[in-house]
């Protein structure tokens, strides 16, 4: 058990990884609070400029010397026991907290925390809550996998009893989490390197939904879902779907680009017409699940229908980088074959003459495992553009590699590194076309750099 007081005391936290998804909006917090905060990370990116921008010393490479000072060091799980910032850490006699660790302590500060999580659409539907509470005037607090513009990143520490939260399935993070109203959007089977089994992954989520004190929202026609949700009692159930048996559930009236208007049903009386302005029938889902959690926390109907409407997207979910040229170019953070899936049959849907998928694999396992989903997905796009794996927090012990993947892809191209992939893609484009970046690593980098050269060789 982790010490509730581990925090009382200290003045200098270190992270080790402060660029990551998962440390940057509990460092935003640390920092509202008034923490000193030091970071280190192996690569330049976006959010490591954002974290510097809010005056966060950072180094770049990672070195036993980084942790001088700090009384409190805080690591992802994608940090490996050999790496020498680690080691040094719990070398140091300081208190060693992993990320998923801290946010459990995060969660309990607060007595109405919405912790949503699902393989697919959590950071959508937590940052459809936060827009919401955003919308209600309310002193939330939040933590978020992808960046909501209105609150000028993904974390956010909140003076109020209310906050919501991304609750990861990955190493049974959502497990140290302490949710009130736990709401679980879909089940399937990701993480297998960890789990191994679907039964194994559905007990994880039998055990966070257990943990809810409140109440538990989740998928009522998705059955490994549902399974879940049935061994559950002694709390309020609400469920929602496209089935009219869920509790809530959509009729979409019409789709047109971005937008889709639809109504919203509970217990089979029309409750509500809205729109969203994210495309794709999942993000519809997305927003009745959002919906759900944010009546049962007590929003006002017309508050969270101005909410949904007014939300724009996270960052990196369908997110629109450029439209130069007659060539669209977007970024998505989708990397699951399901996720993949959708995000290019939502594009199927949208007119573009060619939809141009690129993507960059993210861990060695995961691509193994799932290479035939990952072709089957890939090959909705026109045309597909694979990059070298992103192995992360593993050593390819799978033997596999990228080009496998694109052999099982018809008319697949293969750029080993992100300058072949501008470049193919610069010499490839058409007007009418959309080029769409896929992928939880750093293949966000091909979009804006494609952007880039086209619009400075106009």
């Amino acid at each position: 058990m982790i010490d509730k007081g581990i925090l009382e005391g200290k003045k200098h936290i270190h992270f080790i990884g402060i660029g990551g998804s998962g440390m940057f909006p509990l460092a935003q917090i640390l920092h509202q609070l008034g923490f000193y905060l030091t970071g280190s990370d192996n690569n330049e990116t976006e959010t490591l400029r954002a974290v510097r921008d809010m005056g966060i010393p950072v180094v770049l490479g990672q070195k036993a010397e980084n942790i001088i000072g700090a009384d409190l060091i805080v690591h992802t799980s994608a940090i490996m026991s050999d790496n020498p910032e680690l080691i040094a850490a719990k070398a140091s006699g300081a208190p060693v907290l992993e990320r998923k660790e801290l946010l459990g302590l995060v969660t309990d500060w607060y007595s109405n925390a919405v912790c949503v999580c699902g393989t697919h659409g959590k950071t959508t539907t937590t940052a459809m809550i936060a827009q919401i509470f955003y919308e209600w005037k309310d002193d939330f607090g939040c933590v978020i996998g992808g960046k909501l513009p209105v609150i000028g990143g993904s974390g956010r520490a909140g003076s109020s009893e209310n906050m919501v939260c991304e609750a990861d399935e990955y190493v049974d993070t959502f497990l140290k989490l302490h949710p009130d109203i736990a709401v679980i959007l879909n089940i399937d089977e990701d993480h297998m390197e960890y789990f191994k089994t679907l039964e194994n992954l559905k007990n994880s989520f039998e055990k966070f939904a257990r943990n809810a004190t409140k109440c538990l929202i989740y998928r009522g026609d998705d059955r490994n879902t549902a399974d879940v949700a049935g061994k559950i009692d002694g709390k309020p159930k609400i469920s929602f779907g496209w089935d009219k048996s869920c509790d809530f559930y959509p009729e979409i009236i019409s789709q047109n680009g971005l937008k889709t208007e639809f109504e919203i049903y509970k217990n089979g009386e029309k409750i509500a017409k809205t729109e969203i302005h994210v495309p794709g029938r999942h993000n519809v889902l997305n927003a009745v699940a959002a919906f759900a959690a944010a009546e049962f926390t007590g929003v006002p109907k017309e508050i969270i229908l101005k909410g949904l409407v007014s939300f724009g997207g996270a960052l990196r979910r369908f997110e629109k980088i450029s439209d130069f040229g007659g060539v669209t170019i977007c970024d998505d953070y989708a990397h699951h074959p399901a996720e993949i899936a959708a995000t290019l049959n939502t594009a199927r849907g949208l007119g573009f003459k060619r939809i141009i998928a690129v993507h960059q694999p993210f861990t060695y396992s995961r691509t193994f495992r799932l290479m035939d989903d990952f072709s089957k997905a890939l090959s909705i796009a026109d045309e597909a553009v694979i990059t070298e794996i992103m192995g992360s927090r593993e050593k390819n012990t799978y033997g596999v590699h990228a080009e496998e993947l694109v052999k099982k892809i018809p008319g697949a191209v293969f750029t080993p590194t992100f300058a072949d992939c501008v470049k193919y893609l610069k010499g490839h484009v058409e007007p009418g076309d959309l080029v769409i970046t896929l992928g939880c690593g750093d293949i966000y980098k091909v979009s804006k750099a494609l952007a880039k050269e086209r619009e400075e060789n106009r």
